[in-house]
């Protein structure tokens, strides 16, 4: 056992490093998630892919290992819809629990799921706390219309374990791009995803085509799932893994957003969002476009 062979393979730099198979990317990130590699060997394999970048075999690799050892949500009777929250707020409110409960007046069961990954940022789930949803403790169903939020390491300890090297060797590795693609429910979900970046975009489009998920990607508010309120992104949708694109970008933003406010703290986003439940202000354009392509997957998962 071990992962020097495949660390030889991708630790060769930008341009000698060679991408692994689907089946060698599962066999790695298995023996990471499995505690069985030393810390070198660990920081070895972080550090040799952030400099080479993950390919979308080694994504479906990855996410193959972690499918096979998630404490799995379990099945309801409609699609479980997914929103990973890893980011939280910077510079506009954070408004993944607007979407979250948007979506269960829709009828939907939605997971939240994440864990600090920047201390200075105000996060989806102190917000959800402030409006009554509080994280869960155990894993178990989550009912139709109604919001949870799990904690990463409730999910899987390892994957946050592997989450935390960063705040030790200061970059992103494998597994901040794995949580925000995983499929945390055992029956039928819908993968909301979103990228900062547009070179990602490619990779997690494909990375859904390998592994046959029915997901809607998008670029999203500082690297939340939910959309900027001030502009039109192009959105994706998988079913089964077949893309279709169900809005094209326009250009131009939008300089003020109807009733949406200037402070980010907790209190001030959880008061913005129970006005906007409650009609009191309108939901923004692109959320509620949002939540109709969410919808609209999760009738077809």
């Amino acid at each position: 056992m071990g992962i020097s062979q495949y660390i030889k393979e991708i630790g060769r730099g930008a341009r000698g490093a060679k991408p692994l198979a689907r089946e060698q990317a599962l066999d790695l990130f298995g023996q990471v998630l499995d505690g069985t590699v030393t810390d070198l060997e660990l920081g070895a394999f972080c550090l040799a892919m952030r400099i080479k970048g993950e390919t979308p075999e080694e994504m479906a690799g990855f996410l193959d290992a972690t499918h096979a050892r998630l404490n799995r949500i379990p099945p309801g009777s409609r699609a479980l819809v997914v929103l990973p929250s890893y980011n939280g707020a910077r510079k506009l409110p954070v408004l993944t629990p607007l979407l979250a409960l948007l979506l269960t007046r829709e009828g939907l069961p939605v997971l939240v799921h994440g864990s600090a990954s920047e201390t200075s940022r105000v996060l989806a789930s102190n917000v959800l706390a402030e409006l009554g949803v509080a994280p869960m403790t155990a894993i178990g169903p989550i009912a139709n219309g109604q919001a949870a939020f799990a904690p990463t390491e409730l999910l899987n300890p390892a994957l946050k374990r592997l989450l935390d090297v960063r705040r030790v060797v200061g970059l992103r590795n494998p597994g901040h791009s794995v949580v925000k693609l995983m499929q945390p429910g055992a029956g039928a979900c819908v993968v909301v995803a979103s990228y900062t970046h547009p070179e990602y975009a490619r990779t997690m489009g494909e990375t859904f085509e390998l592994t046959g998920m029915t997901a809607l990607l998008s670029r999203g508010l500082e690297g939340e799932v939910v959309s900027d309120p001030r502009r039109t992104a192009q959105i994706d949708g998988f079913v089964g893994g077949v893309r279709t694109e169900l809005q094209a970008q326009q250009p131009g933003t939008t300089a003020e957003v109807p009733g949406l406010p200037k402070e980010i703290d907790v209190a001030t986003t959880a008061d913005y969002t129970r006005r906007v439940l409650a009609g009191e202000l309108p939901v923004p354009e692109a959320i509620a476009t949002q939540v109709r392509h969410i919808t609209q997957l999760a009738s077809h998962a």
